[in-house]
């Protein structure tokens, strides 16, 4: 059998690394406003960002890594993902991108970055950088005093919970453990009822994303020896056969066809023959190295769903990733730095790879440095300060992860309703585009919507159906096209005006009463520790829904069990039937 092209299928169901070039966001955001958004402790303007589906934090490493050309601002970014592998992945990346210089040097970082995040095999020293990060990693989420002192970047308060009406027992107040939780417990007001389930059912609905997350990293550091614990090159090759059909024996030439006809047209003309190839056969993006060098599976490509097996729940680890795309979108095909796109005799003297290796390492050298006089930024009325590291610049920002399906309940919160300055919604995550998200915007915030412009398995008219679809769901939330931006088929930007209204919002939202600090989201959102997004079916469609563990899949053929899911679908109007691959 042969998947017919237009069915998405090449994109999988859990995505791992961007469909679209980096964005600065404060570059993306309306103009900062000193009189309205200022910080009290840190006495400089804030930049609060709710991102949806980001899945590999290169528009935050862009933001953080251009920042000193703006002037100085806090920035609070809000990410939202569909599974916690994708958590746990963005808190690797950052550890990587902010190490000390004297721990690991700017080419090691890079370097390494560039496997971890883009290749499905890893070259030994590197598997080992990633054992010792997991390691440590798995060592400080379940210890919050620990994990901010070490990590003072990173929230992980709502994957936790500071605190739980459970919906088992509608009404119960569970503190958190210690003597945070015995302090705030005396506080709460007489009306709201102490929980009377024992403390271990406590802790276990408290803490359920964060033990989740917690074993993604054990898993990553080794907990199960072998590479047989996750065999990523049968993997990818039992994914490749299913997804090419009877093409299996053609795959070099349907790669070239993907790459010139579709990639190239729609341009990522950098993208070279040799090296998409490669990736399509192997997994491995970027060779850094001799070919032999990449041999121990990348783990953290690995995620996890149960499956339903001859009437049995299976559980089954797999690679159910993009195998249609590549990871060269995201740094490979735009540069500052000009010089790198030119071409010769029609053909770039630069590959994507090595374009995306320039650009990760300048990207990480720009973080380390910022911190830099501000003089040199263009304030002439500050005085020359000492260049600092990368770790004063982590104060300048933290990085919240929200609950698993919390795009939904977000605008019952207070805290959330009119915070964000700018919302970002990838194309897999646009089916969350609503009213409720809108609500959390503030007047005059920024939308930002990824199309799916390189996703190779979509037509034009697809395509279009596609963009279409996302200009309705912004209508529906209250946002209007931004006015005199520059066309794109890369991101699709809207603005919300001073007295719109989310068309479709309850009103009731607005009157309700602001849910107190002991409130948080339903539990049966927290409770998909590990679960991948829902498998779609036939027509294409690219919305990740996360889908609870216990949800039963058909199984596939027992080669594949571990490896192969359905194809996505586009939610946007209907599309002609498949046609068959040229």
């Amino acid at each position: 059998m042969t998947t017919p092209a237009g069915s998405g299928t090449g994109f999988g169901s859990v995505c791992w690394w961007g469909l679209s070039p980096a964005l600065d966001l404060q570059a993306e955001s309306p103009p900062v406003d000193p009189d309205s958004q200022a910080d009290t402790a840190h006495k400089t303007p804030e930049l609060d960002v709710l991102l949806l589906g980001s899945v590999d934090g290169r528009h935050l490493l862009r933001t953080l890594a251009r920042a000193a050309l703006w002037p100085r601002r806090r920035f609070n970014f809000y990410v939202l993902e569909n599974n916690l592998e994708a958590v746990a992945r963005h808190m690797l990346i950052f550890s990587l991108a902010l190490e000390e210089p004297e721990k690991m040097g700017l080419r090691e970082r890079s370097e390494a970055f560039l496997e971890v995040w883009g290749n499905a095999l890893l070259r030994p020293p590197v598997a080992a950088l990633v054992r010792a990060q997991a390691e440590r990693l798995a060592n400080l989420v379940p210890e919050p005093d620990r994990l901010a002192e070490q990590l003072p970047w990173l929230s992980l308060r709502a994957l936790k919970g500071s605190g739980r009406l459970l919906l088992s027992e509608p009404g119960f107040f569970i503190p958190p453990p210690g003597k945070e939780g015995r302090a705030r417990q005396e506080k709460l007001p007489s009306c709201i009822p102490r929980s009377p389930l024992p403390p271990h059912a406590c802790l276990a609905a408290q803490f359920r994303e964060r033990d989740a997350l917690e074993a993604v990293f054990r898993f990553w550091s080794g907990g199960e020896k072998g590479p047989e614990a996750f065999p990523m090159s049968r993997l990818w090759d039992s994914r490749l056969r299913h997804y090419l059909g009877s093409r299996y024996d053609a795959r070099r030439g349907v790669s070239d066809w993907d790459l010139r006809m579709k990639l190239h047209d729609r341009g990522a003309q950098v993208i070279h023959t040799q090296e998409f190839r490669r990736w399509r056969d192997t997994g491995v993006a970027f060779e850094l190295r001799d070919s032999s060098a990449y041999h121990v599976p990348n783990r953290t490509l690995a995620s996890g769903r149960l499956l339903s097996h001859r009437g049995e729940r299976v559980a089954a680890r797999g690679y159910w990733g993009d195998i249609a795309t590549g990871p060269f979108v995201a740094f490979g095909i735009e540069a500052d730095d000009q010089s790198l796109l030119r071409t010769s005799n029609g053909q770039p003297v630069k590959t994507a790879g090595e374009i995306t290796q320039h650009n990760v390492t300048e990207l990480f050298r720009e973080v380390a440095a910022w911190g830099r006089p501000r003089a040199a930024q263009g304030d002439k009325e500050e005085e020359p300060q000492p260049r600092t590291s990368a770790a004063s610049a982590r104060e300048s920002f933290t990085v919240h992860f929200l609950a698993l399906g919390s795009a939904q309940t977000l605008h019952h919160k207070r805290c959330y309703q009119g915070r964000f300055q700018l919302l970002y919604v990838a194309c897999g995550m646009v089916h969350l585009l609503g009213p409720e998200l809108g609500a959390c915007v503030s007047p005059g915030g920024n939308l930002v919507v990824e199309l799916a412009r390189y996703l190779v398995d979509l037509r034009p008219e697809q395509l279009q159906a596609f963009s279409a679809r996302v200009s309705e769901l912004a209508r529906e939330a209250g946002f209007a096209p931004q006015t005199g931006a520059s066309p794109s088929e890369t991101f699709a930007r809207f603005c919300k005006s001073g007295d719109s209204a989310p068309s479709g919002l309850d009103p009731a939202v607005e009157s309700e009463p602001a849910p107190g600090e002991v409130l948080a989201c339903p539990l049966e959102v927290v409770s998909v520790p590990g679960a991948d997004p829902a498998p779609a079916t036939g027509s294409p469609r690219l919305s990740s829904q996360p889908q609870d563990s216990s949800a039963e899949v058909p199984a596939p053929p027992q080669e594949a069990l571990t490896t192969e899911s359905p194809a996505q679908n586009l939610e946007s109007a209907p599309t002609p039937d498949p046609a068959p691959h040229p």
